[in-house]
């Protein structure tokens, strides 16, 4: 079970945008993430009249190392850490470490 997945809202902690928030738009594997609007590069395309594809300079988003992220808490308004537990009923979840409250509820 991986400590963050797609849809969360994360903040970075490190690196040249230390401090933004945006939600994780795909987990590429175990350390590396795409967050909307964080960690943008100029991409310089060729044209491909067949695809459909107008030539240009594009941004988008890079990956960024999972370490550098940290999952977002609502009530602290703040990056939180990450524990799992198992509830009565079976479940494994993930729950933020300072104020105990279940995440996948």
């Amino acid at each position: 079970m991986n400590r963050i997945r797609k849809g969360d809202e994360v903040i970075v902690i490190a690196g040249r945008d230390k401090g933004r928030r945006g939600s994780v738009v795909r987990v590429l594997d175990k350390s590396r993430l795409l967050v909307e609007n964080v960690n943008m590069v100029k991409r310089h395309t060729r044209p491909n009249p067949q695809r459909g594809i107008a030539g240009g300079i594009v941004e988008k988003e890079a990956p960024i190392q999972a370490s550098n992220v940290m999952l977002y808490n609502p009530q602290k308004k703040a990056g939180d850490r990450i524990g799992f537990k198992t509830l009565e009923d079976g479940r494994k979840v993930r729950f933020f470490k300072s104020d105990g409250e279940v995440i996948d509820a």
